[in-house]
């Protein structure tokens, strides 16, 4: 009740943030997190990694909800442990239950270990690791090491991406008894979703080519799209009996030695193609981005994962006849009703989240490190649209902006950037000038920014890309221009 009244008090008066009652709760009530987790039947899916948490937590919540179960999530992004709390102040009943039958959870590489200490995870979907906010979590090697407690806390299944290499080798430090599993690319693919190493030993050689830099440079921000689609078309196939595309090539998917459960075959525009038990699956997405359909890959690998369990649980056992008959429903779901749940995700806010102000298109682009800004970069073309970029500093931002300098800009001169904000905006506009790219406005003030933004060139696409504190911040006064879904975080 106190931790309620918590939640409400700071609503209404815009203080505190989206995790401060469970900051209050967590003084109050050490145990409560791991008391009321662990009367959930299916127990909890812990999903981290440097890029993709949040809708990658997002896909695999609402492919649970679609298959029949009843599903806990923090579903803002708020990853530290006392943001779970908060949001399971927002679900449980004032006697403290919770009305679910699994939790998917996406946590902090740092607070995943402490969250860990208080709740075995039965699933751990492990997504990467690049770098990102060094003042936080050092170099990657560190990051790793975190995500290897929870490796090594997981008791059902732990799935690692099996083309990041420090992902992959965390399978050494899984418990006995708890199985490992893995999701991963064909070859062709590996160049559109590169590892950090990969990304590192690219600006090596560009360094060491200036023409091979020159060409790139003036390359369309959507090459890797582009090509990404010619590879779906060009893509040997044939069609099984269910009516599903089906592997008919004798060349292998994948040169990689370890097997995964889950491959991404093939991308394209809202479309993609998954490699399930010999046989290739294609379908449509809402999600914006390519790089979101590998997570899309992530996501199925870890709901197959308890799908798998579901038919050796005994429903039986469980109190509530609603209860057992999610359960039995779930248990008995295949693979094609997999594809059509993941088929029907949805951006998760702030994430390629698209909203209306007054007839123009505004949409929001979630950037936290230079994978995840030039992946973003990469598979939206700017070609009709006005860009604007808002770079925070703040502790959930990270406070070293050295990153900036690691993300290639050079696909927005022929189009520039309309406006730059945020508290470090002056920051951003400089970086854009080394890359040679024009900048229309610069302006600090978040709000005035956005104001300004919105209303020029009325019709025009708008796209934003800004960091966590910031996104929230626009997201915020786009709520006093037009109607924005509530996602527990407040205005």
């Amino acid at each position: 009740m106190i931790g309620k009244c918590v939640r409400l008090a700071a609503r209404l008066t815009h203080h505190g943030g989206s995790a401060f009652p469970g900051k209050v709760i967590e003084g109050i009530d050490p145990g409560f997190l791991a008391r009321t987790l662990s009367r959930l039947p299916y127990g909890v899916v812990l999903v981290s990694g440097t890029n993709g948490k949040t809708t990658t937590t997002r896909m695999v919540a609402s492919m649970f909800a679609q298959l029949g179960l009843k599903v806990f999530t923090n579903p803002t992004g708020s990853n530290f442990t006392r943001g779970v709390v908060s949001a399971l102040l927002q679900q449980v009943s004032i006697a403290g239950h919770l009305n679910a039958d699994i939790a998917v959870l996406e946590l902090d590489e740092a607070y995943a270990v402490h969250f860990v200490k208080q709740v075995r995870p039965r699933y751990a979907l492990l997504l990467n690791v690049m770098r990102d906010q060094l003042d936080r979590f050092g170099e990657i090697d560190n990051t790793a090491r975190l995500l290897g407690h929870v490796a090594a806390a997981t008791d059902g299944t732990v799935v690692l991406n099996r083309e990041d290499p420090r992902i992959a080798k965390l399978a050494e430090l899984v418990p006995d008894g708890t199985k490992v599993q893995y999701f991963g690319l064909s070859d062709d693919l590996r160049s559109f979703f590169p590892t950090d190493d990969d990304m590192h030993a690219a600006d090596m050689r560009d360094t060491n080519d200036a023409d091979t830099t020159a060409a790139e440079s003036v390359a369309p921000a959507d090459s890797a799209t582009a090509t990404a689609v010619s590879a779906v078309s060009a893509a040997p196939s044939a069609t099984a009996t269910d009516g599903s595309a089906a592997a008919a090539t004798p060349t292998p998917i994948s040169t990689n030695p370890l097997p995964a459960d889950v491959t991404l075959t093939a991308v394209g525009d809202h479309t993609a193609e998954f490699l399930i038990d010999g046989t290739v699956r294609s379908t449509g997405v809402k999600l914006e981005g390519v790089y979101n359909l590998y997570n899309a890959a992530a996501a199925l690998a870890v709901v197959r994962a308890a799908m798998i369990d579901a038919t050796a649980m005994e429903s039986s056992k469980l109190a509530k006849p609603a209860a057992r008959r999610r359960i039995e429903r779930f248990a008995n779901a295949g693979t094609d009703d997999l594809i059509n749940a993941v088929a029907q995700v949805t951006p998760a806010f702030g994430r390629g989240e698209s909203i209306d102000v007054n007839g123009t298109r505004v949409e929001l682009l979630l950037v936290k490190n230079p994978m995840g800004f030039r992946m973003s970069l990469k598979s939206f073309d700017p070609a009709g649209h006005d860009t604007m970029i808002v770079i925070n500093d703040q502790y959930a931002d990270g406070r070293d902006m050295s990153w900036l300098w690691d993300v290639d800009f050079t696909g927005l001169r022929g189009t520039g950037v309309r406006m730059v904000s945020g508290v470090r905006a002056w920051d951003m506009a400089l970086r854009l000038e080394y890359d040679q790219v024009p900048v229309g406005k610069v302006e600090q003030d978040i709000d005035t920014a956005v104001d300004a933004f919105v209303k020029a060139n009325p019709g025009t696409p708008k796209r934003i890309y800004c960091t966590y504190t910031s996104m929230l911040k626009v997201r915020a006064h786009l709520g006093h221009l037009t109607k924005v879904s509530d996602a527990g975080v407040g205005r």
